[in-house]
């Protein structure tokens, strides 16, 4: 399976590949861990599309498919404390789906 990527803080590297979103939810399913992203728009995408050139800003919910490992990685990057909601956070991603 091919896994998306998420970052909780801008990437450094690439940076016209990554688009901006916003939590809605996190949850799991075979396996794997689900989240859910509401693209935001950051005023440096192209009119119509994101950066990744995938759709409008307007589209909806965005499902990436990542690790539970990855999850943990990038959920503890979350400026948000010990059994906090990381819902409503923005992340950087790519979907790269399979």
């Amino acid at each position: 399976m091919n896994h998306d990527r998420v970052h909780a803080r801008e990437p450094s590297h690439h940076v016209d590949r990554w688009s901006v979103g916003v939590i809605g939810s996190i949850d799991e399913r075979d396996g794997h861990c689900v989240v859910t992203v509401r693209p935001v728009g950051s005023g440096e995408e192209k009119s119509g599309e994101n950066r990744d050139g995938s759709g409008t800003e307007g589209d909806g919910p965005v499902e990436l498919t990542i690790t539970l490992a990855v999850r943990d990685l990038f959920v503890g990057r979350l400026p948000v404390d010990d059994g906090e909601s990381p819902v409503g956070e923005r992340v950087w991603y790519r979907k790269r789906g399979g």
